[in-house]
């Protein structure tokens, strides 16, 4: 919740300042400063450079500040690490009370630790040490060395002076104690706004496993390695689908009978997920690299097949009247009319196609794979190396990122006409 309002602080503040700031410094006034936002027509919105790289640079700060990384200026209060101590008040069986001290070292989790030195105290109460990780909690096991134990009716009443009983917590300096239901008590030291490494790490450790995989490699294949069959796989998948899909969705557009036959196919597979598919591509075609290419053959089959049939439906019937009072063939109709205006829906689906089928290779690598980005990121995470994981996760969405840059000036080229015609 801390991080979601700081986000939106920094979104609000980041428009006030470059939209009524610098903006309106250098702010144009021509014919393309006065277009609205037109059907077809993406020229009239542009991303804003400004926003896109205030975005990015605060999604790395936030994250640097809560993990406190080395490489931010800024960071959010952490964990507590050091000395410090609380107090119990132990009551015998026959009224009796004492007080004990528990002097607590708080280290980080992977760090060389010693455990403090104590004199036990005279009553029967005795005083004792622990040692807890940052992050991490601590039972205090005070009838180890107290002379009077829980097992002779013994327990403990306070801590700090203020009451405690089974399932209550008070806070302490540095921590809390929680009191458990068989009386004893569990100290957890303050874990701050920070996020411990296991859960997310610092940018820096993320950066350190790249160039550690790159160089050593990761489940016996280097991270090129891992990331060429993920894209490789992602590839041949989408290529099939668009040259199964296309021209099907050519087909319904303009048949009736093909429109009437494969539409209840279409509209019966389009919503069923991708991941849903996997337990029926295994019995099918087993656990092999056809499997996973079958797998994201259908995740982009449908996109492309419905991308195209709205392209092709989507053509005004007066370009078609048009054409055919010109004496256009059928050939010709569909040459110079249907494909050039169907062309930027088939673009459209592709950049969607491709980003399902990103988003499938991680499911698709989970069918026996012994190397992919998926593949690498499924292993990690069932030993925790985050890192890695979030350095797959990271490098996947650049490379779908890339695709959809180029694919985007390829629709630029190769259909110069869209939104104007």
């Amino acid at each position: 919740m801390t991080l979601l309002l700081i986000y939106v602080a920094v979104f609000a503040v980041a428009f006030a300042v470059v939209r009524l700031g610098l903006k309106r410094m250098m702010e144009r006034h021509d014919f393309t400063s006065l277009k609205t936002v037109t059907f077809g027509d993406e020229s009239a919105v542009r991303p804003d450079r400004w926003a896109s790289v205030i975005s990015v640079i605060t999604i790395f700060l936030l994250w640097g500040a809560f993990t406190g990384s080395s490489w931010v200026p800024v960071h959010a209060p952490g964990p507590f690490v050091g000395d410090t101590e609380f107090t119990y008040t132990l009551e015998a069986p026959d009224g009796r009370t004492d007080d004990a001290t528990i002097f607590a070292r708080v280290f980080r989790v992977g760090d060389d630790v010693q455990e403090r030195e104590i004199e036990p105290g005279e009553g029967f109460a005795k005083n004792d040490t622990i040692t807890v990780g940052a992050w991490r909690s601590d039972l205090i096991l005070m009838d180890r060395n107290d002379e009077v134990t829980r097992k002779d009716g013994a327990q403990v009443i306070a801590v700090d002076g203020k009451p405690i009983t089974p399932g209550k917590t008070v806070r302490v300096d540095d921590g809390k104690v929680v009191m458990s239901s068989k009386g004893s008590l569990n100290f957890s030291p303050a874990k701050g706004m920070q996020m411990e490494p296991i859960w997310l790490p610092p940018p820096e450790d993320v950066v350190a496993r790249v160039g550690e995989i790159s160089r050593e490699g990761y489940q016996n294949f280097t991270l090129w390695e891992h990331l060429y069959w993920s894209l490789y796989r992602v590839i041949v998948g989408f290529f099939f689908g668009a040259l199964v899909g296309i021209p099907l969705g050519y087909a319904m557009g303009l048949s009736d009978w093909f429109r009437g036959w494969f539409d209840p196919i279409v509209e019966f597979m389009r919503p069923v997920p991708p991941l849903a598919l996997i337990p029926l591509v295994i019995i099918w075609a087993g656990i092999g690299e056809s499997g996973k290419i079958i797998l994201l053959f259908l995740a982009a089959l449908w996109i492309m097949t419905i991308s195209a049939r709205a392209g092709v439906s989507g053509v005004a019937i007066s370009k078609v009247h048009a054409a055919y009072s010109l004496g256009a063939s059928k050939w010709q109709l569909m040459r110079h009319v249907i494909m050039p205006n169907s062309l930027p829906e088939i673009f459209t689906g592709a950049r969607v196609a491709m980003g399902v089928c990103w988003g499938t290779v991680v499911a698709a690598e989970l069918v026996a794979a012994e190397k992919g980005a998926g593949m690498m990121i499924m292993v990690a995470s069932r030993f925790q190396l985050t890192d890695i994981v979030i350095m797959g996760i990271i490098l996947i969405g650049i490379i779908g990122y890339g695709i959809d840059i180029l694919m985007r000036k390829a629709e630029a080229w190769l259909v110069p006409w869209k939104g104007k015609i």
